[in-house]
């Protein structure tokens, strides 16, 4: 039969696959397999199921979870946060998981705005709770009341609920120039593109043979990772410890033959200069994935010194869910005539990346533009956020806000930021964020935030403030204040003093002007390493 497209198609059916059905299927396949390991801890594929089941039959039976409700997760990294993900989706429910180090406070505007119903929170966040209680119906916290939920739904095998291909599934909290976080919504759709994707690209043969190793916040970047790891039956191991020792990973490397793992430049500096590096067996890993900011060259070279030619480097915003672009371990070379240094790869499969001018066009090879991106992996937009929409997108095209050139083999530079944002240890910090909690100090009349370049962390934050008039104050004074209203990893460095910031003929403050100032008093940070 030859179908007549010339009248066009209503598409049949647009339903997808409700992405619990990840976890049941390497439960069905892998059975008592470890699926999980935290610390002494082992949970099998069918144990992990066995409770998502359970939790998803207690949030529609005693929650009166419905499709399409948000439930807020505030939680360090644990198993109750892996299986919960898979309950909530099989529930009908949006996965909204913020990360935990931020202040009651955040996590209160974020319950707000993206109207979620339910939280999901780790016994030791009163204060979080206490917070967010105003805005949701409920909520369950991570121990004794989850544990107890698990235990009286235990045996139900719910069935997980019809999705379409653009229901959402995840809220991914990120943030814009204004600094105040927005929720990137990735659905049941573009996820499975997602993690099919990272499996082709980032750690291509990957299988129940191998481990990863988590080794930065489920709530963000390393969850995506995770869930690709969850869809083809690859053990997960969990650090005991919250805090991050370089000791414990390698040990967990070499005990269980870890094969992956995904992070950042900054950790992978901290790795492979930590003297446990080499006193323990690092010869399984095939891949150490690391994304969120360039890496420096000279660290390049020092960790495929320690490790062998496994890095592999991808380039993706939240709202692509890291899908933009991708260097892999063949691209990575300590010669530096091997290697295209600089660059952060190719387009992922699937995926088209074009360098555009202000009017959306292309330019030419070798100029610089702004990084614009279509493809599957796009998100759906911004929830509830129509202007920030109207910003990102361009005919069709995400806008990334990052500037860079493309070669003529396709391989993306990127060359710099249309904003002020800057990137530590892996985190977007946004110094508007900063400069707004600054200005309520009653001694500083301005203020200005910047990044600076830091040799582990990549940058830090360096505030320029200007006092009131009248006013005494000192540098640490200012910090001392600045730290129970900030979260940790967003907290500036440095602090310098001026009686005025350099502005404009048009009496704006520019960041420019104020690093060239910078500059010429010496008052930048000496650049170590």
């Amino acid at each position: 039969m030859r179908v007549d497209l010339s009248q066009g198609m209503t598409p049949c059916s647009t339903r997808v696959m409700n992405l619990s059905h990840m976890l049941t299927e390497s439960a069905r396949r892998l059975g008592e397999a470890p699926g999980l390991i935290w610390g002494d801890r082992a949970w099998s594929w069918a144990t992990l199921e066995a409770r998502a089941c359970a939790l998803a039959q207690a949030l529609v039976q005693d929650c009166g979870v419905r499709k399409g409700d948000r439930v807020l997760v505030q939680s360090s990294n644990c198993n109750q946060m892996f299986e919960a993900m898979f309950a909530c989706w099989r529930a009908g429910a949006v996965w909204v998981p913020a990360n935990y180090r931020l202040s009651p406070d955040d996590l209160a505007y974020l319950a707000h705005s993206s109207g979620a119903r339910f939280l999901l929170c780790g016994e030791r966040f009163t204060e979080h709770a206490r917070a967010c209680a105003p805005h949701v119906d409920a909520t369950i916290l991570i121990g004794a009341e989850y544990e107890a939920l698990i235990a009286k739904h235990m045996g139900a095998v719910p069935e997980p609920v019809e999705v379409q291909r653009d229901d959402p599934a995840w809220f991914f909290f990120t943030s814009g120039t204004t600094g105040k976080p927005k929720a990137a919504v990735l659905t049941h759709g573009q996820l499975a593109f997602v993690i099919t994707n990272h499996l082709c690209d980032l750690m291509p043969g990957t299988g129940p043979e191998d481990a990863s190793l988590v080794v930065a916040p489920l709530s963000h970047g390393a969850g995506i990772h995770q869930l690709a790891q969850a869809a083809h039956g690859v053990t997960t191991i969990l650090p005991a410890g919250e805090k991050f020792d370089p000791a414990e990973v390698w040990e967990l490397v070499a005990r269980h033959r870890v094969t992956n793992m995904f992070t950042v430049p900054t950790i992978v500096k901290l790795l492979v200069e930590h003297p446990s590096v080499d006193a323990h067996d690092h010869s399984s890993l095939r891949y150490v994935i690391y994304a969120g900011a360039p890496m420096y060259r000279a660290d390049q070279i020092r960790a495929l010194e320690k490790l062998g030619p496994v890095l592999v480097q991808y380039f993706g915003l939240g709202e692509v869910t890291g899908n933009i672009t991708v260097l892999p371990p063949a691209h990575h070379h300590i010669a530096d005539d091997k290697m295209r240094i600089g660059s952060c790869g190719f387009a992922r499969t699937g995926m088209q990346v074009q360098i555009q001018n202000d009017k959306g066009e292309e330019v030419a090879l070798g100029e610089t533009g702004e990084i614009a991106v279509i493809g599957p992996a796009v998100f759906a937009g911004y929830f509830n956020n129509p202007e920030a929409n109207a910003k990102s997108f361009r005919n069709g095209w995400f806008l990334t806000g990052d500037l860079g050139h493309m070669d003529a083999q396709g391989f993306v530079y990127l060359t710099g930021r249309a904003s002020d944002m800057y990137i530590s240890g892996g985190s977007n910090i946004y110094p508007r964020e900063i400069e707004e909690k600054l200005l309520e100090h009653p001694d500083l009349s301005e203020v200005a935030v910047l990044g600076v370049p830091d040799p582990v962390w990549g940058e830090i934050g360096m505030a320029v403030c200007v006092p009131a008039p009248g006013a005494q104050v000192e540098g640490k004074s200012v910090l001392d204040w600045l730290e129970p209203k900030l979260a940790r990893y967003k907290m500036p460095r440095h602090v310098v003093l001026w009686d005025a910031l350099p502005k404009s003929a048009y009496g704006k403050i520019t960041k420019k002007m104020i690093r060239e100032e910078l500059e010429a008093r010496g008052e930048l940070p000496a650049k170590a390493g």
